[in-house]
């Protein structure tokens, strides 16, 4: 059989094993594709080479830190189909934190904070962090002991299923605290 043309590796592909001619070692330790039970054989590359051309597959560079590297006889597009059909499904269960944002005035009404408190709640047990922020306008300045007090009693609502993550504070003319969900709540 003819010996296979080197293919270049496309840039920034830097997630890929090495296949065939790009195997930089000398001596490799070649898996076999259906010898399972058989030893695993310590060969030149150009005789692992030859291998996985007698299989008509490739041989790809499984494990690069071992000493020698270990090599598998496998078909490379389906290797890497499988994998990038694996990180795919990994990404697709990782859930991403969002931070939701409440908005309060200082003199908001009880059934408005009842309200929001509602939505918070909701947000936290989604595993959601919820950044309520008190906007003072003109006079309301007057009020921020009022604009904590708001957030003090919001945190009092949550505090089964929410900790504090940052403590009320002014930032110009907005007070903001965080709200971080805990385990202990949730459905």
């Amino acid at each position: 059989m003819a010996r296979r043309t080197r293919r270049r590796r496309p840039r920034g592909n830097d997630d890929r094993p090495n296949a065939n001619e790009e195997i930089r070692a000398s001596k490799v330790r070649v898996v076999h594709p259906e010898d399972v039970e058989k030893e695993h054989e310590v060969v030149p590359i150009d005789r692992a080479l030859e291998i996985a051309e007698s299989y008509g597959m490739d041989l790809v560079e499984v494990a690069p830190n071992a000493k020698p590297p270990v090599c598998k006889v496998l078909d490379f597009g389906k290797y890497m189909y499988k994998k990038k059909k694996k990180e795919k499904e990994a990404k697709k269960k990782q859930h991403t934190v969002q931070v939701k944002e409440l908005r309060f005035r200082p003199n908001t009404d009880d059934h408005d904070l009842e309200f929001k408190t509602r939505h918070a709640r909701e947000f936290l047990e989604g595993g959601d962090k919820v950044k309520a922020t008190v906007q003072f306008r003109g006079r309301d300045m007057l009020y921020t002991e009022k604009g904590k007090e708001l957030l003090h009693d919001l945190a009092e609502e949550l505090d089964d299923v929410s900790e504090i993550e940052s403590k009320p504070n002014m930032e110009g003319r907005r007070m903001i605290m965080m709200l971080a969900p805990t385990g202990k709540g949730g459905s």
